[in-house]
């Protein structure tokens, strides 16, 4: 039995980043090691945005002033600042992650992954630039990344930022690499020469509906649609077409992690709750990467809206449309409001989709049990 760590995104207040984190070690768990979270010192992002960007009071009442602006209600405003505030006191407990860090503890070995972990060109501080993400200094026997993600950092962002050779430097130095889209795979093979494999993110990879028994049954006296989305990143034109077709349809918008005007509920849930929403779902409208995988794993109507960047910003259209081709759907892309009910409309073959999960399921305990099952069978008898 190995001593395993996992290095990811595990604090970040947000459900996609928790279950990806939940979902990881148990499989990890499953196959029996003693698995534990690592965290990483941040750094000072590459893209600074202000000079109250840094962690501290200043950026804490930034953010709250920030969650006041939405275009919500502001009950939903109000609502969504106190799950910001209490949302690591309530989940982060059941992922065994206590207040103090558990910087480069030793191991038998480290996982580093899934989600955003090498976005080293960004501007959030609480991430920031930080080599600890790719193994600097880690006192493991082994290393190696499960899904991990460059998120929208490309090649050619390493190069303006001359990062490019430093993390070839420290990407040569992992035992496997394991990436979940088409943009990391390409950086991992032009700084190493190394193709990497290729696996789902843990939310597919663990059967959630199927295995996790913390998914509650929960009923509504309402039929809903869910939007899933980011605080301020729905267009008032989607707020609006969202309220109409509501209406025409007679259900009620519920939001989670975001807030939105057009919302008539703002949910604050276990991260386990969400997946029960959105299994009683009609329908769900979301511009996230987890947002569209929990919507698959509970074979709802669904559409993706497709967020594209431009400069700094941070848009989304590289990593969406990579999880859909991965998993037989790149037709429920909507670049434009005018395409989302044609989309919602559109039927799902989930047959088609469930057997292409099953297989990149296998894929993943395969990997794991070669990277690290194997090793901690010989190391430990």
């Amino acid at each position: 039995m190995a001593k395993v760590g996992i290095l990811s995104m595990q604090r970040i207040v947000n459900y996609g980043s928790f279950l990806q984190a939940y979902g990881l070690k148990m499989l990890l768990e499953k196959s029996g090691h003693n698995v534990e979270f690592v965290d990483y010192h941040t750094g000072k992002p590459l893209i600074s945005e202000s000079r109250f960007q840094m962690p501290g009071p200043f950026f804490k009442v930034r953010k709250v002033f920030k969650a006041f602006q939405y275009d919500a209600p502001w009950k939903h405003r109000i609502q969504f600042v106190l799950y910001k505030k209490q949302y690591a006191g309530k989940y982060l407990p059941i992922l065994g992650i206590r207040p103090e860090m558990n910087y480069l503890p030793e191991l038998d070995a480290l996982v580093i992954g899934s989600d955003e972990v090498f976005n080293c060109i960004q501007s959030n501080p609480n991430v920031g630039y930080s080599l600890e993400l790719f193994g600097k200094n880690q006192r493991a026997k082994k290393l190696l990344t499960y899904a991990a993600s460059f998120g929208n950092t490309t090649m050619e962002k390493l190069r303006q930022y001359h990062k490019d050779r430093e993390i070839g430097w420290y990407l040569k130095r992992f035992d496997a690499i394991s990436v979940r889209d088409r943009n990391s795979g390409r950086i991992v093979r032009e700084l190493t020469g190394v193709t990497p494999e290729y696996h789902l993110d843990p939310v597919l990879a663990y059967d959630y509906i199927g295995e996790c028994g913390l998914i509650p049954q929960i009923k509504t006296k309402e039929r809903y649609l869910i939007l899933y989305a980011y605080s301020g990143r729905i267009s008032r034109e989607i707020n609006d077409w969202i309220i109409a077709y509501a209406k025409k349809k007679g259900i009620k918008v519920y939001s989670f992690g975001g807030i939105h005007r057009c919302a008539d509920h703002f949910i604050d849930c276990s991260p386990f709750d969400v997946l029960a929403y959105f299994q009683n779902a009609e329908a769900v409208i979301t511009d996230t990467f987890h947002g569209t995988i929990f919507s698959i794993i509970t074979k709802r109507k669904f559409v993706t809206v497709i967020c594209k960047s431009t400069g700094n910003s941070y848009g989304n259209e590289e990593k969406l449309s990579d999880l859909l081709e991965r998993t037989g759907l790149p037709d429920r892309v909507a670049g434009t409001v005018n395409e989302i009910e044609a989309v919602l409309e559109r039927a799902i073959d989930y047959t088609a989709v469930d057997k292409i999960i099953n297989a990149e399921r296998v894929k993943t305990l395969v990997y794991l049990k070669k990277q690290i099952g194997c090793y901690g069978e010989e190391e430990h008898g």
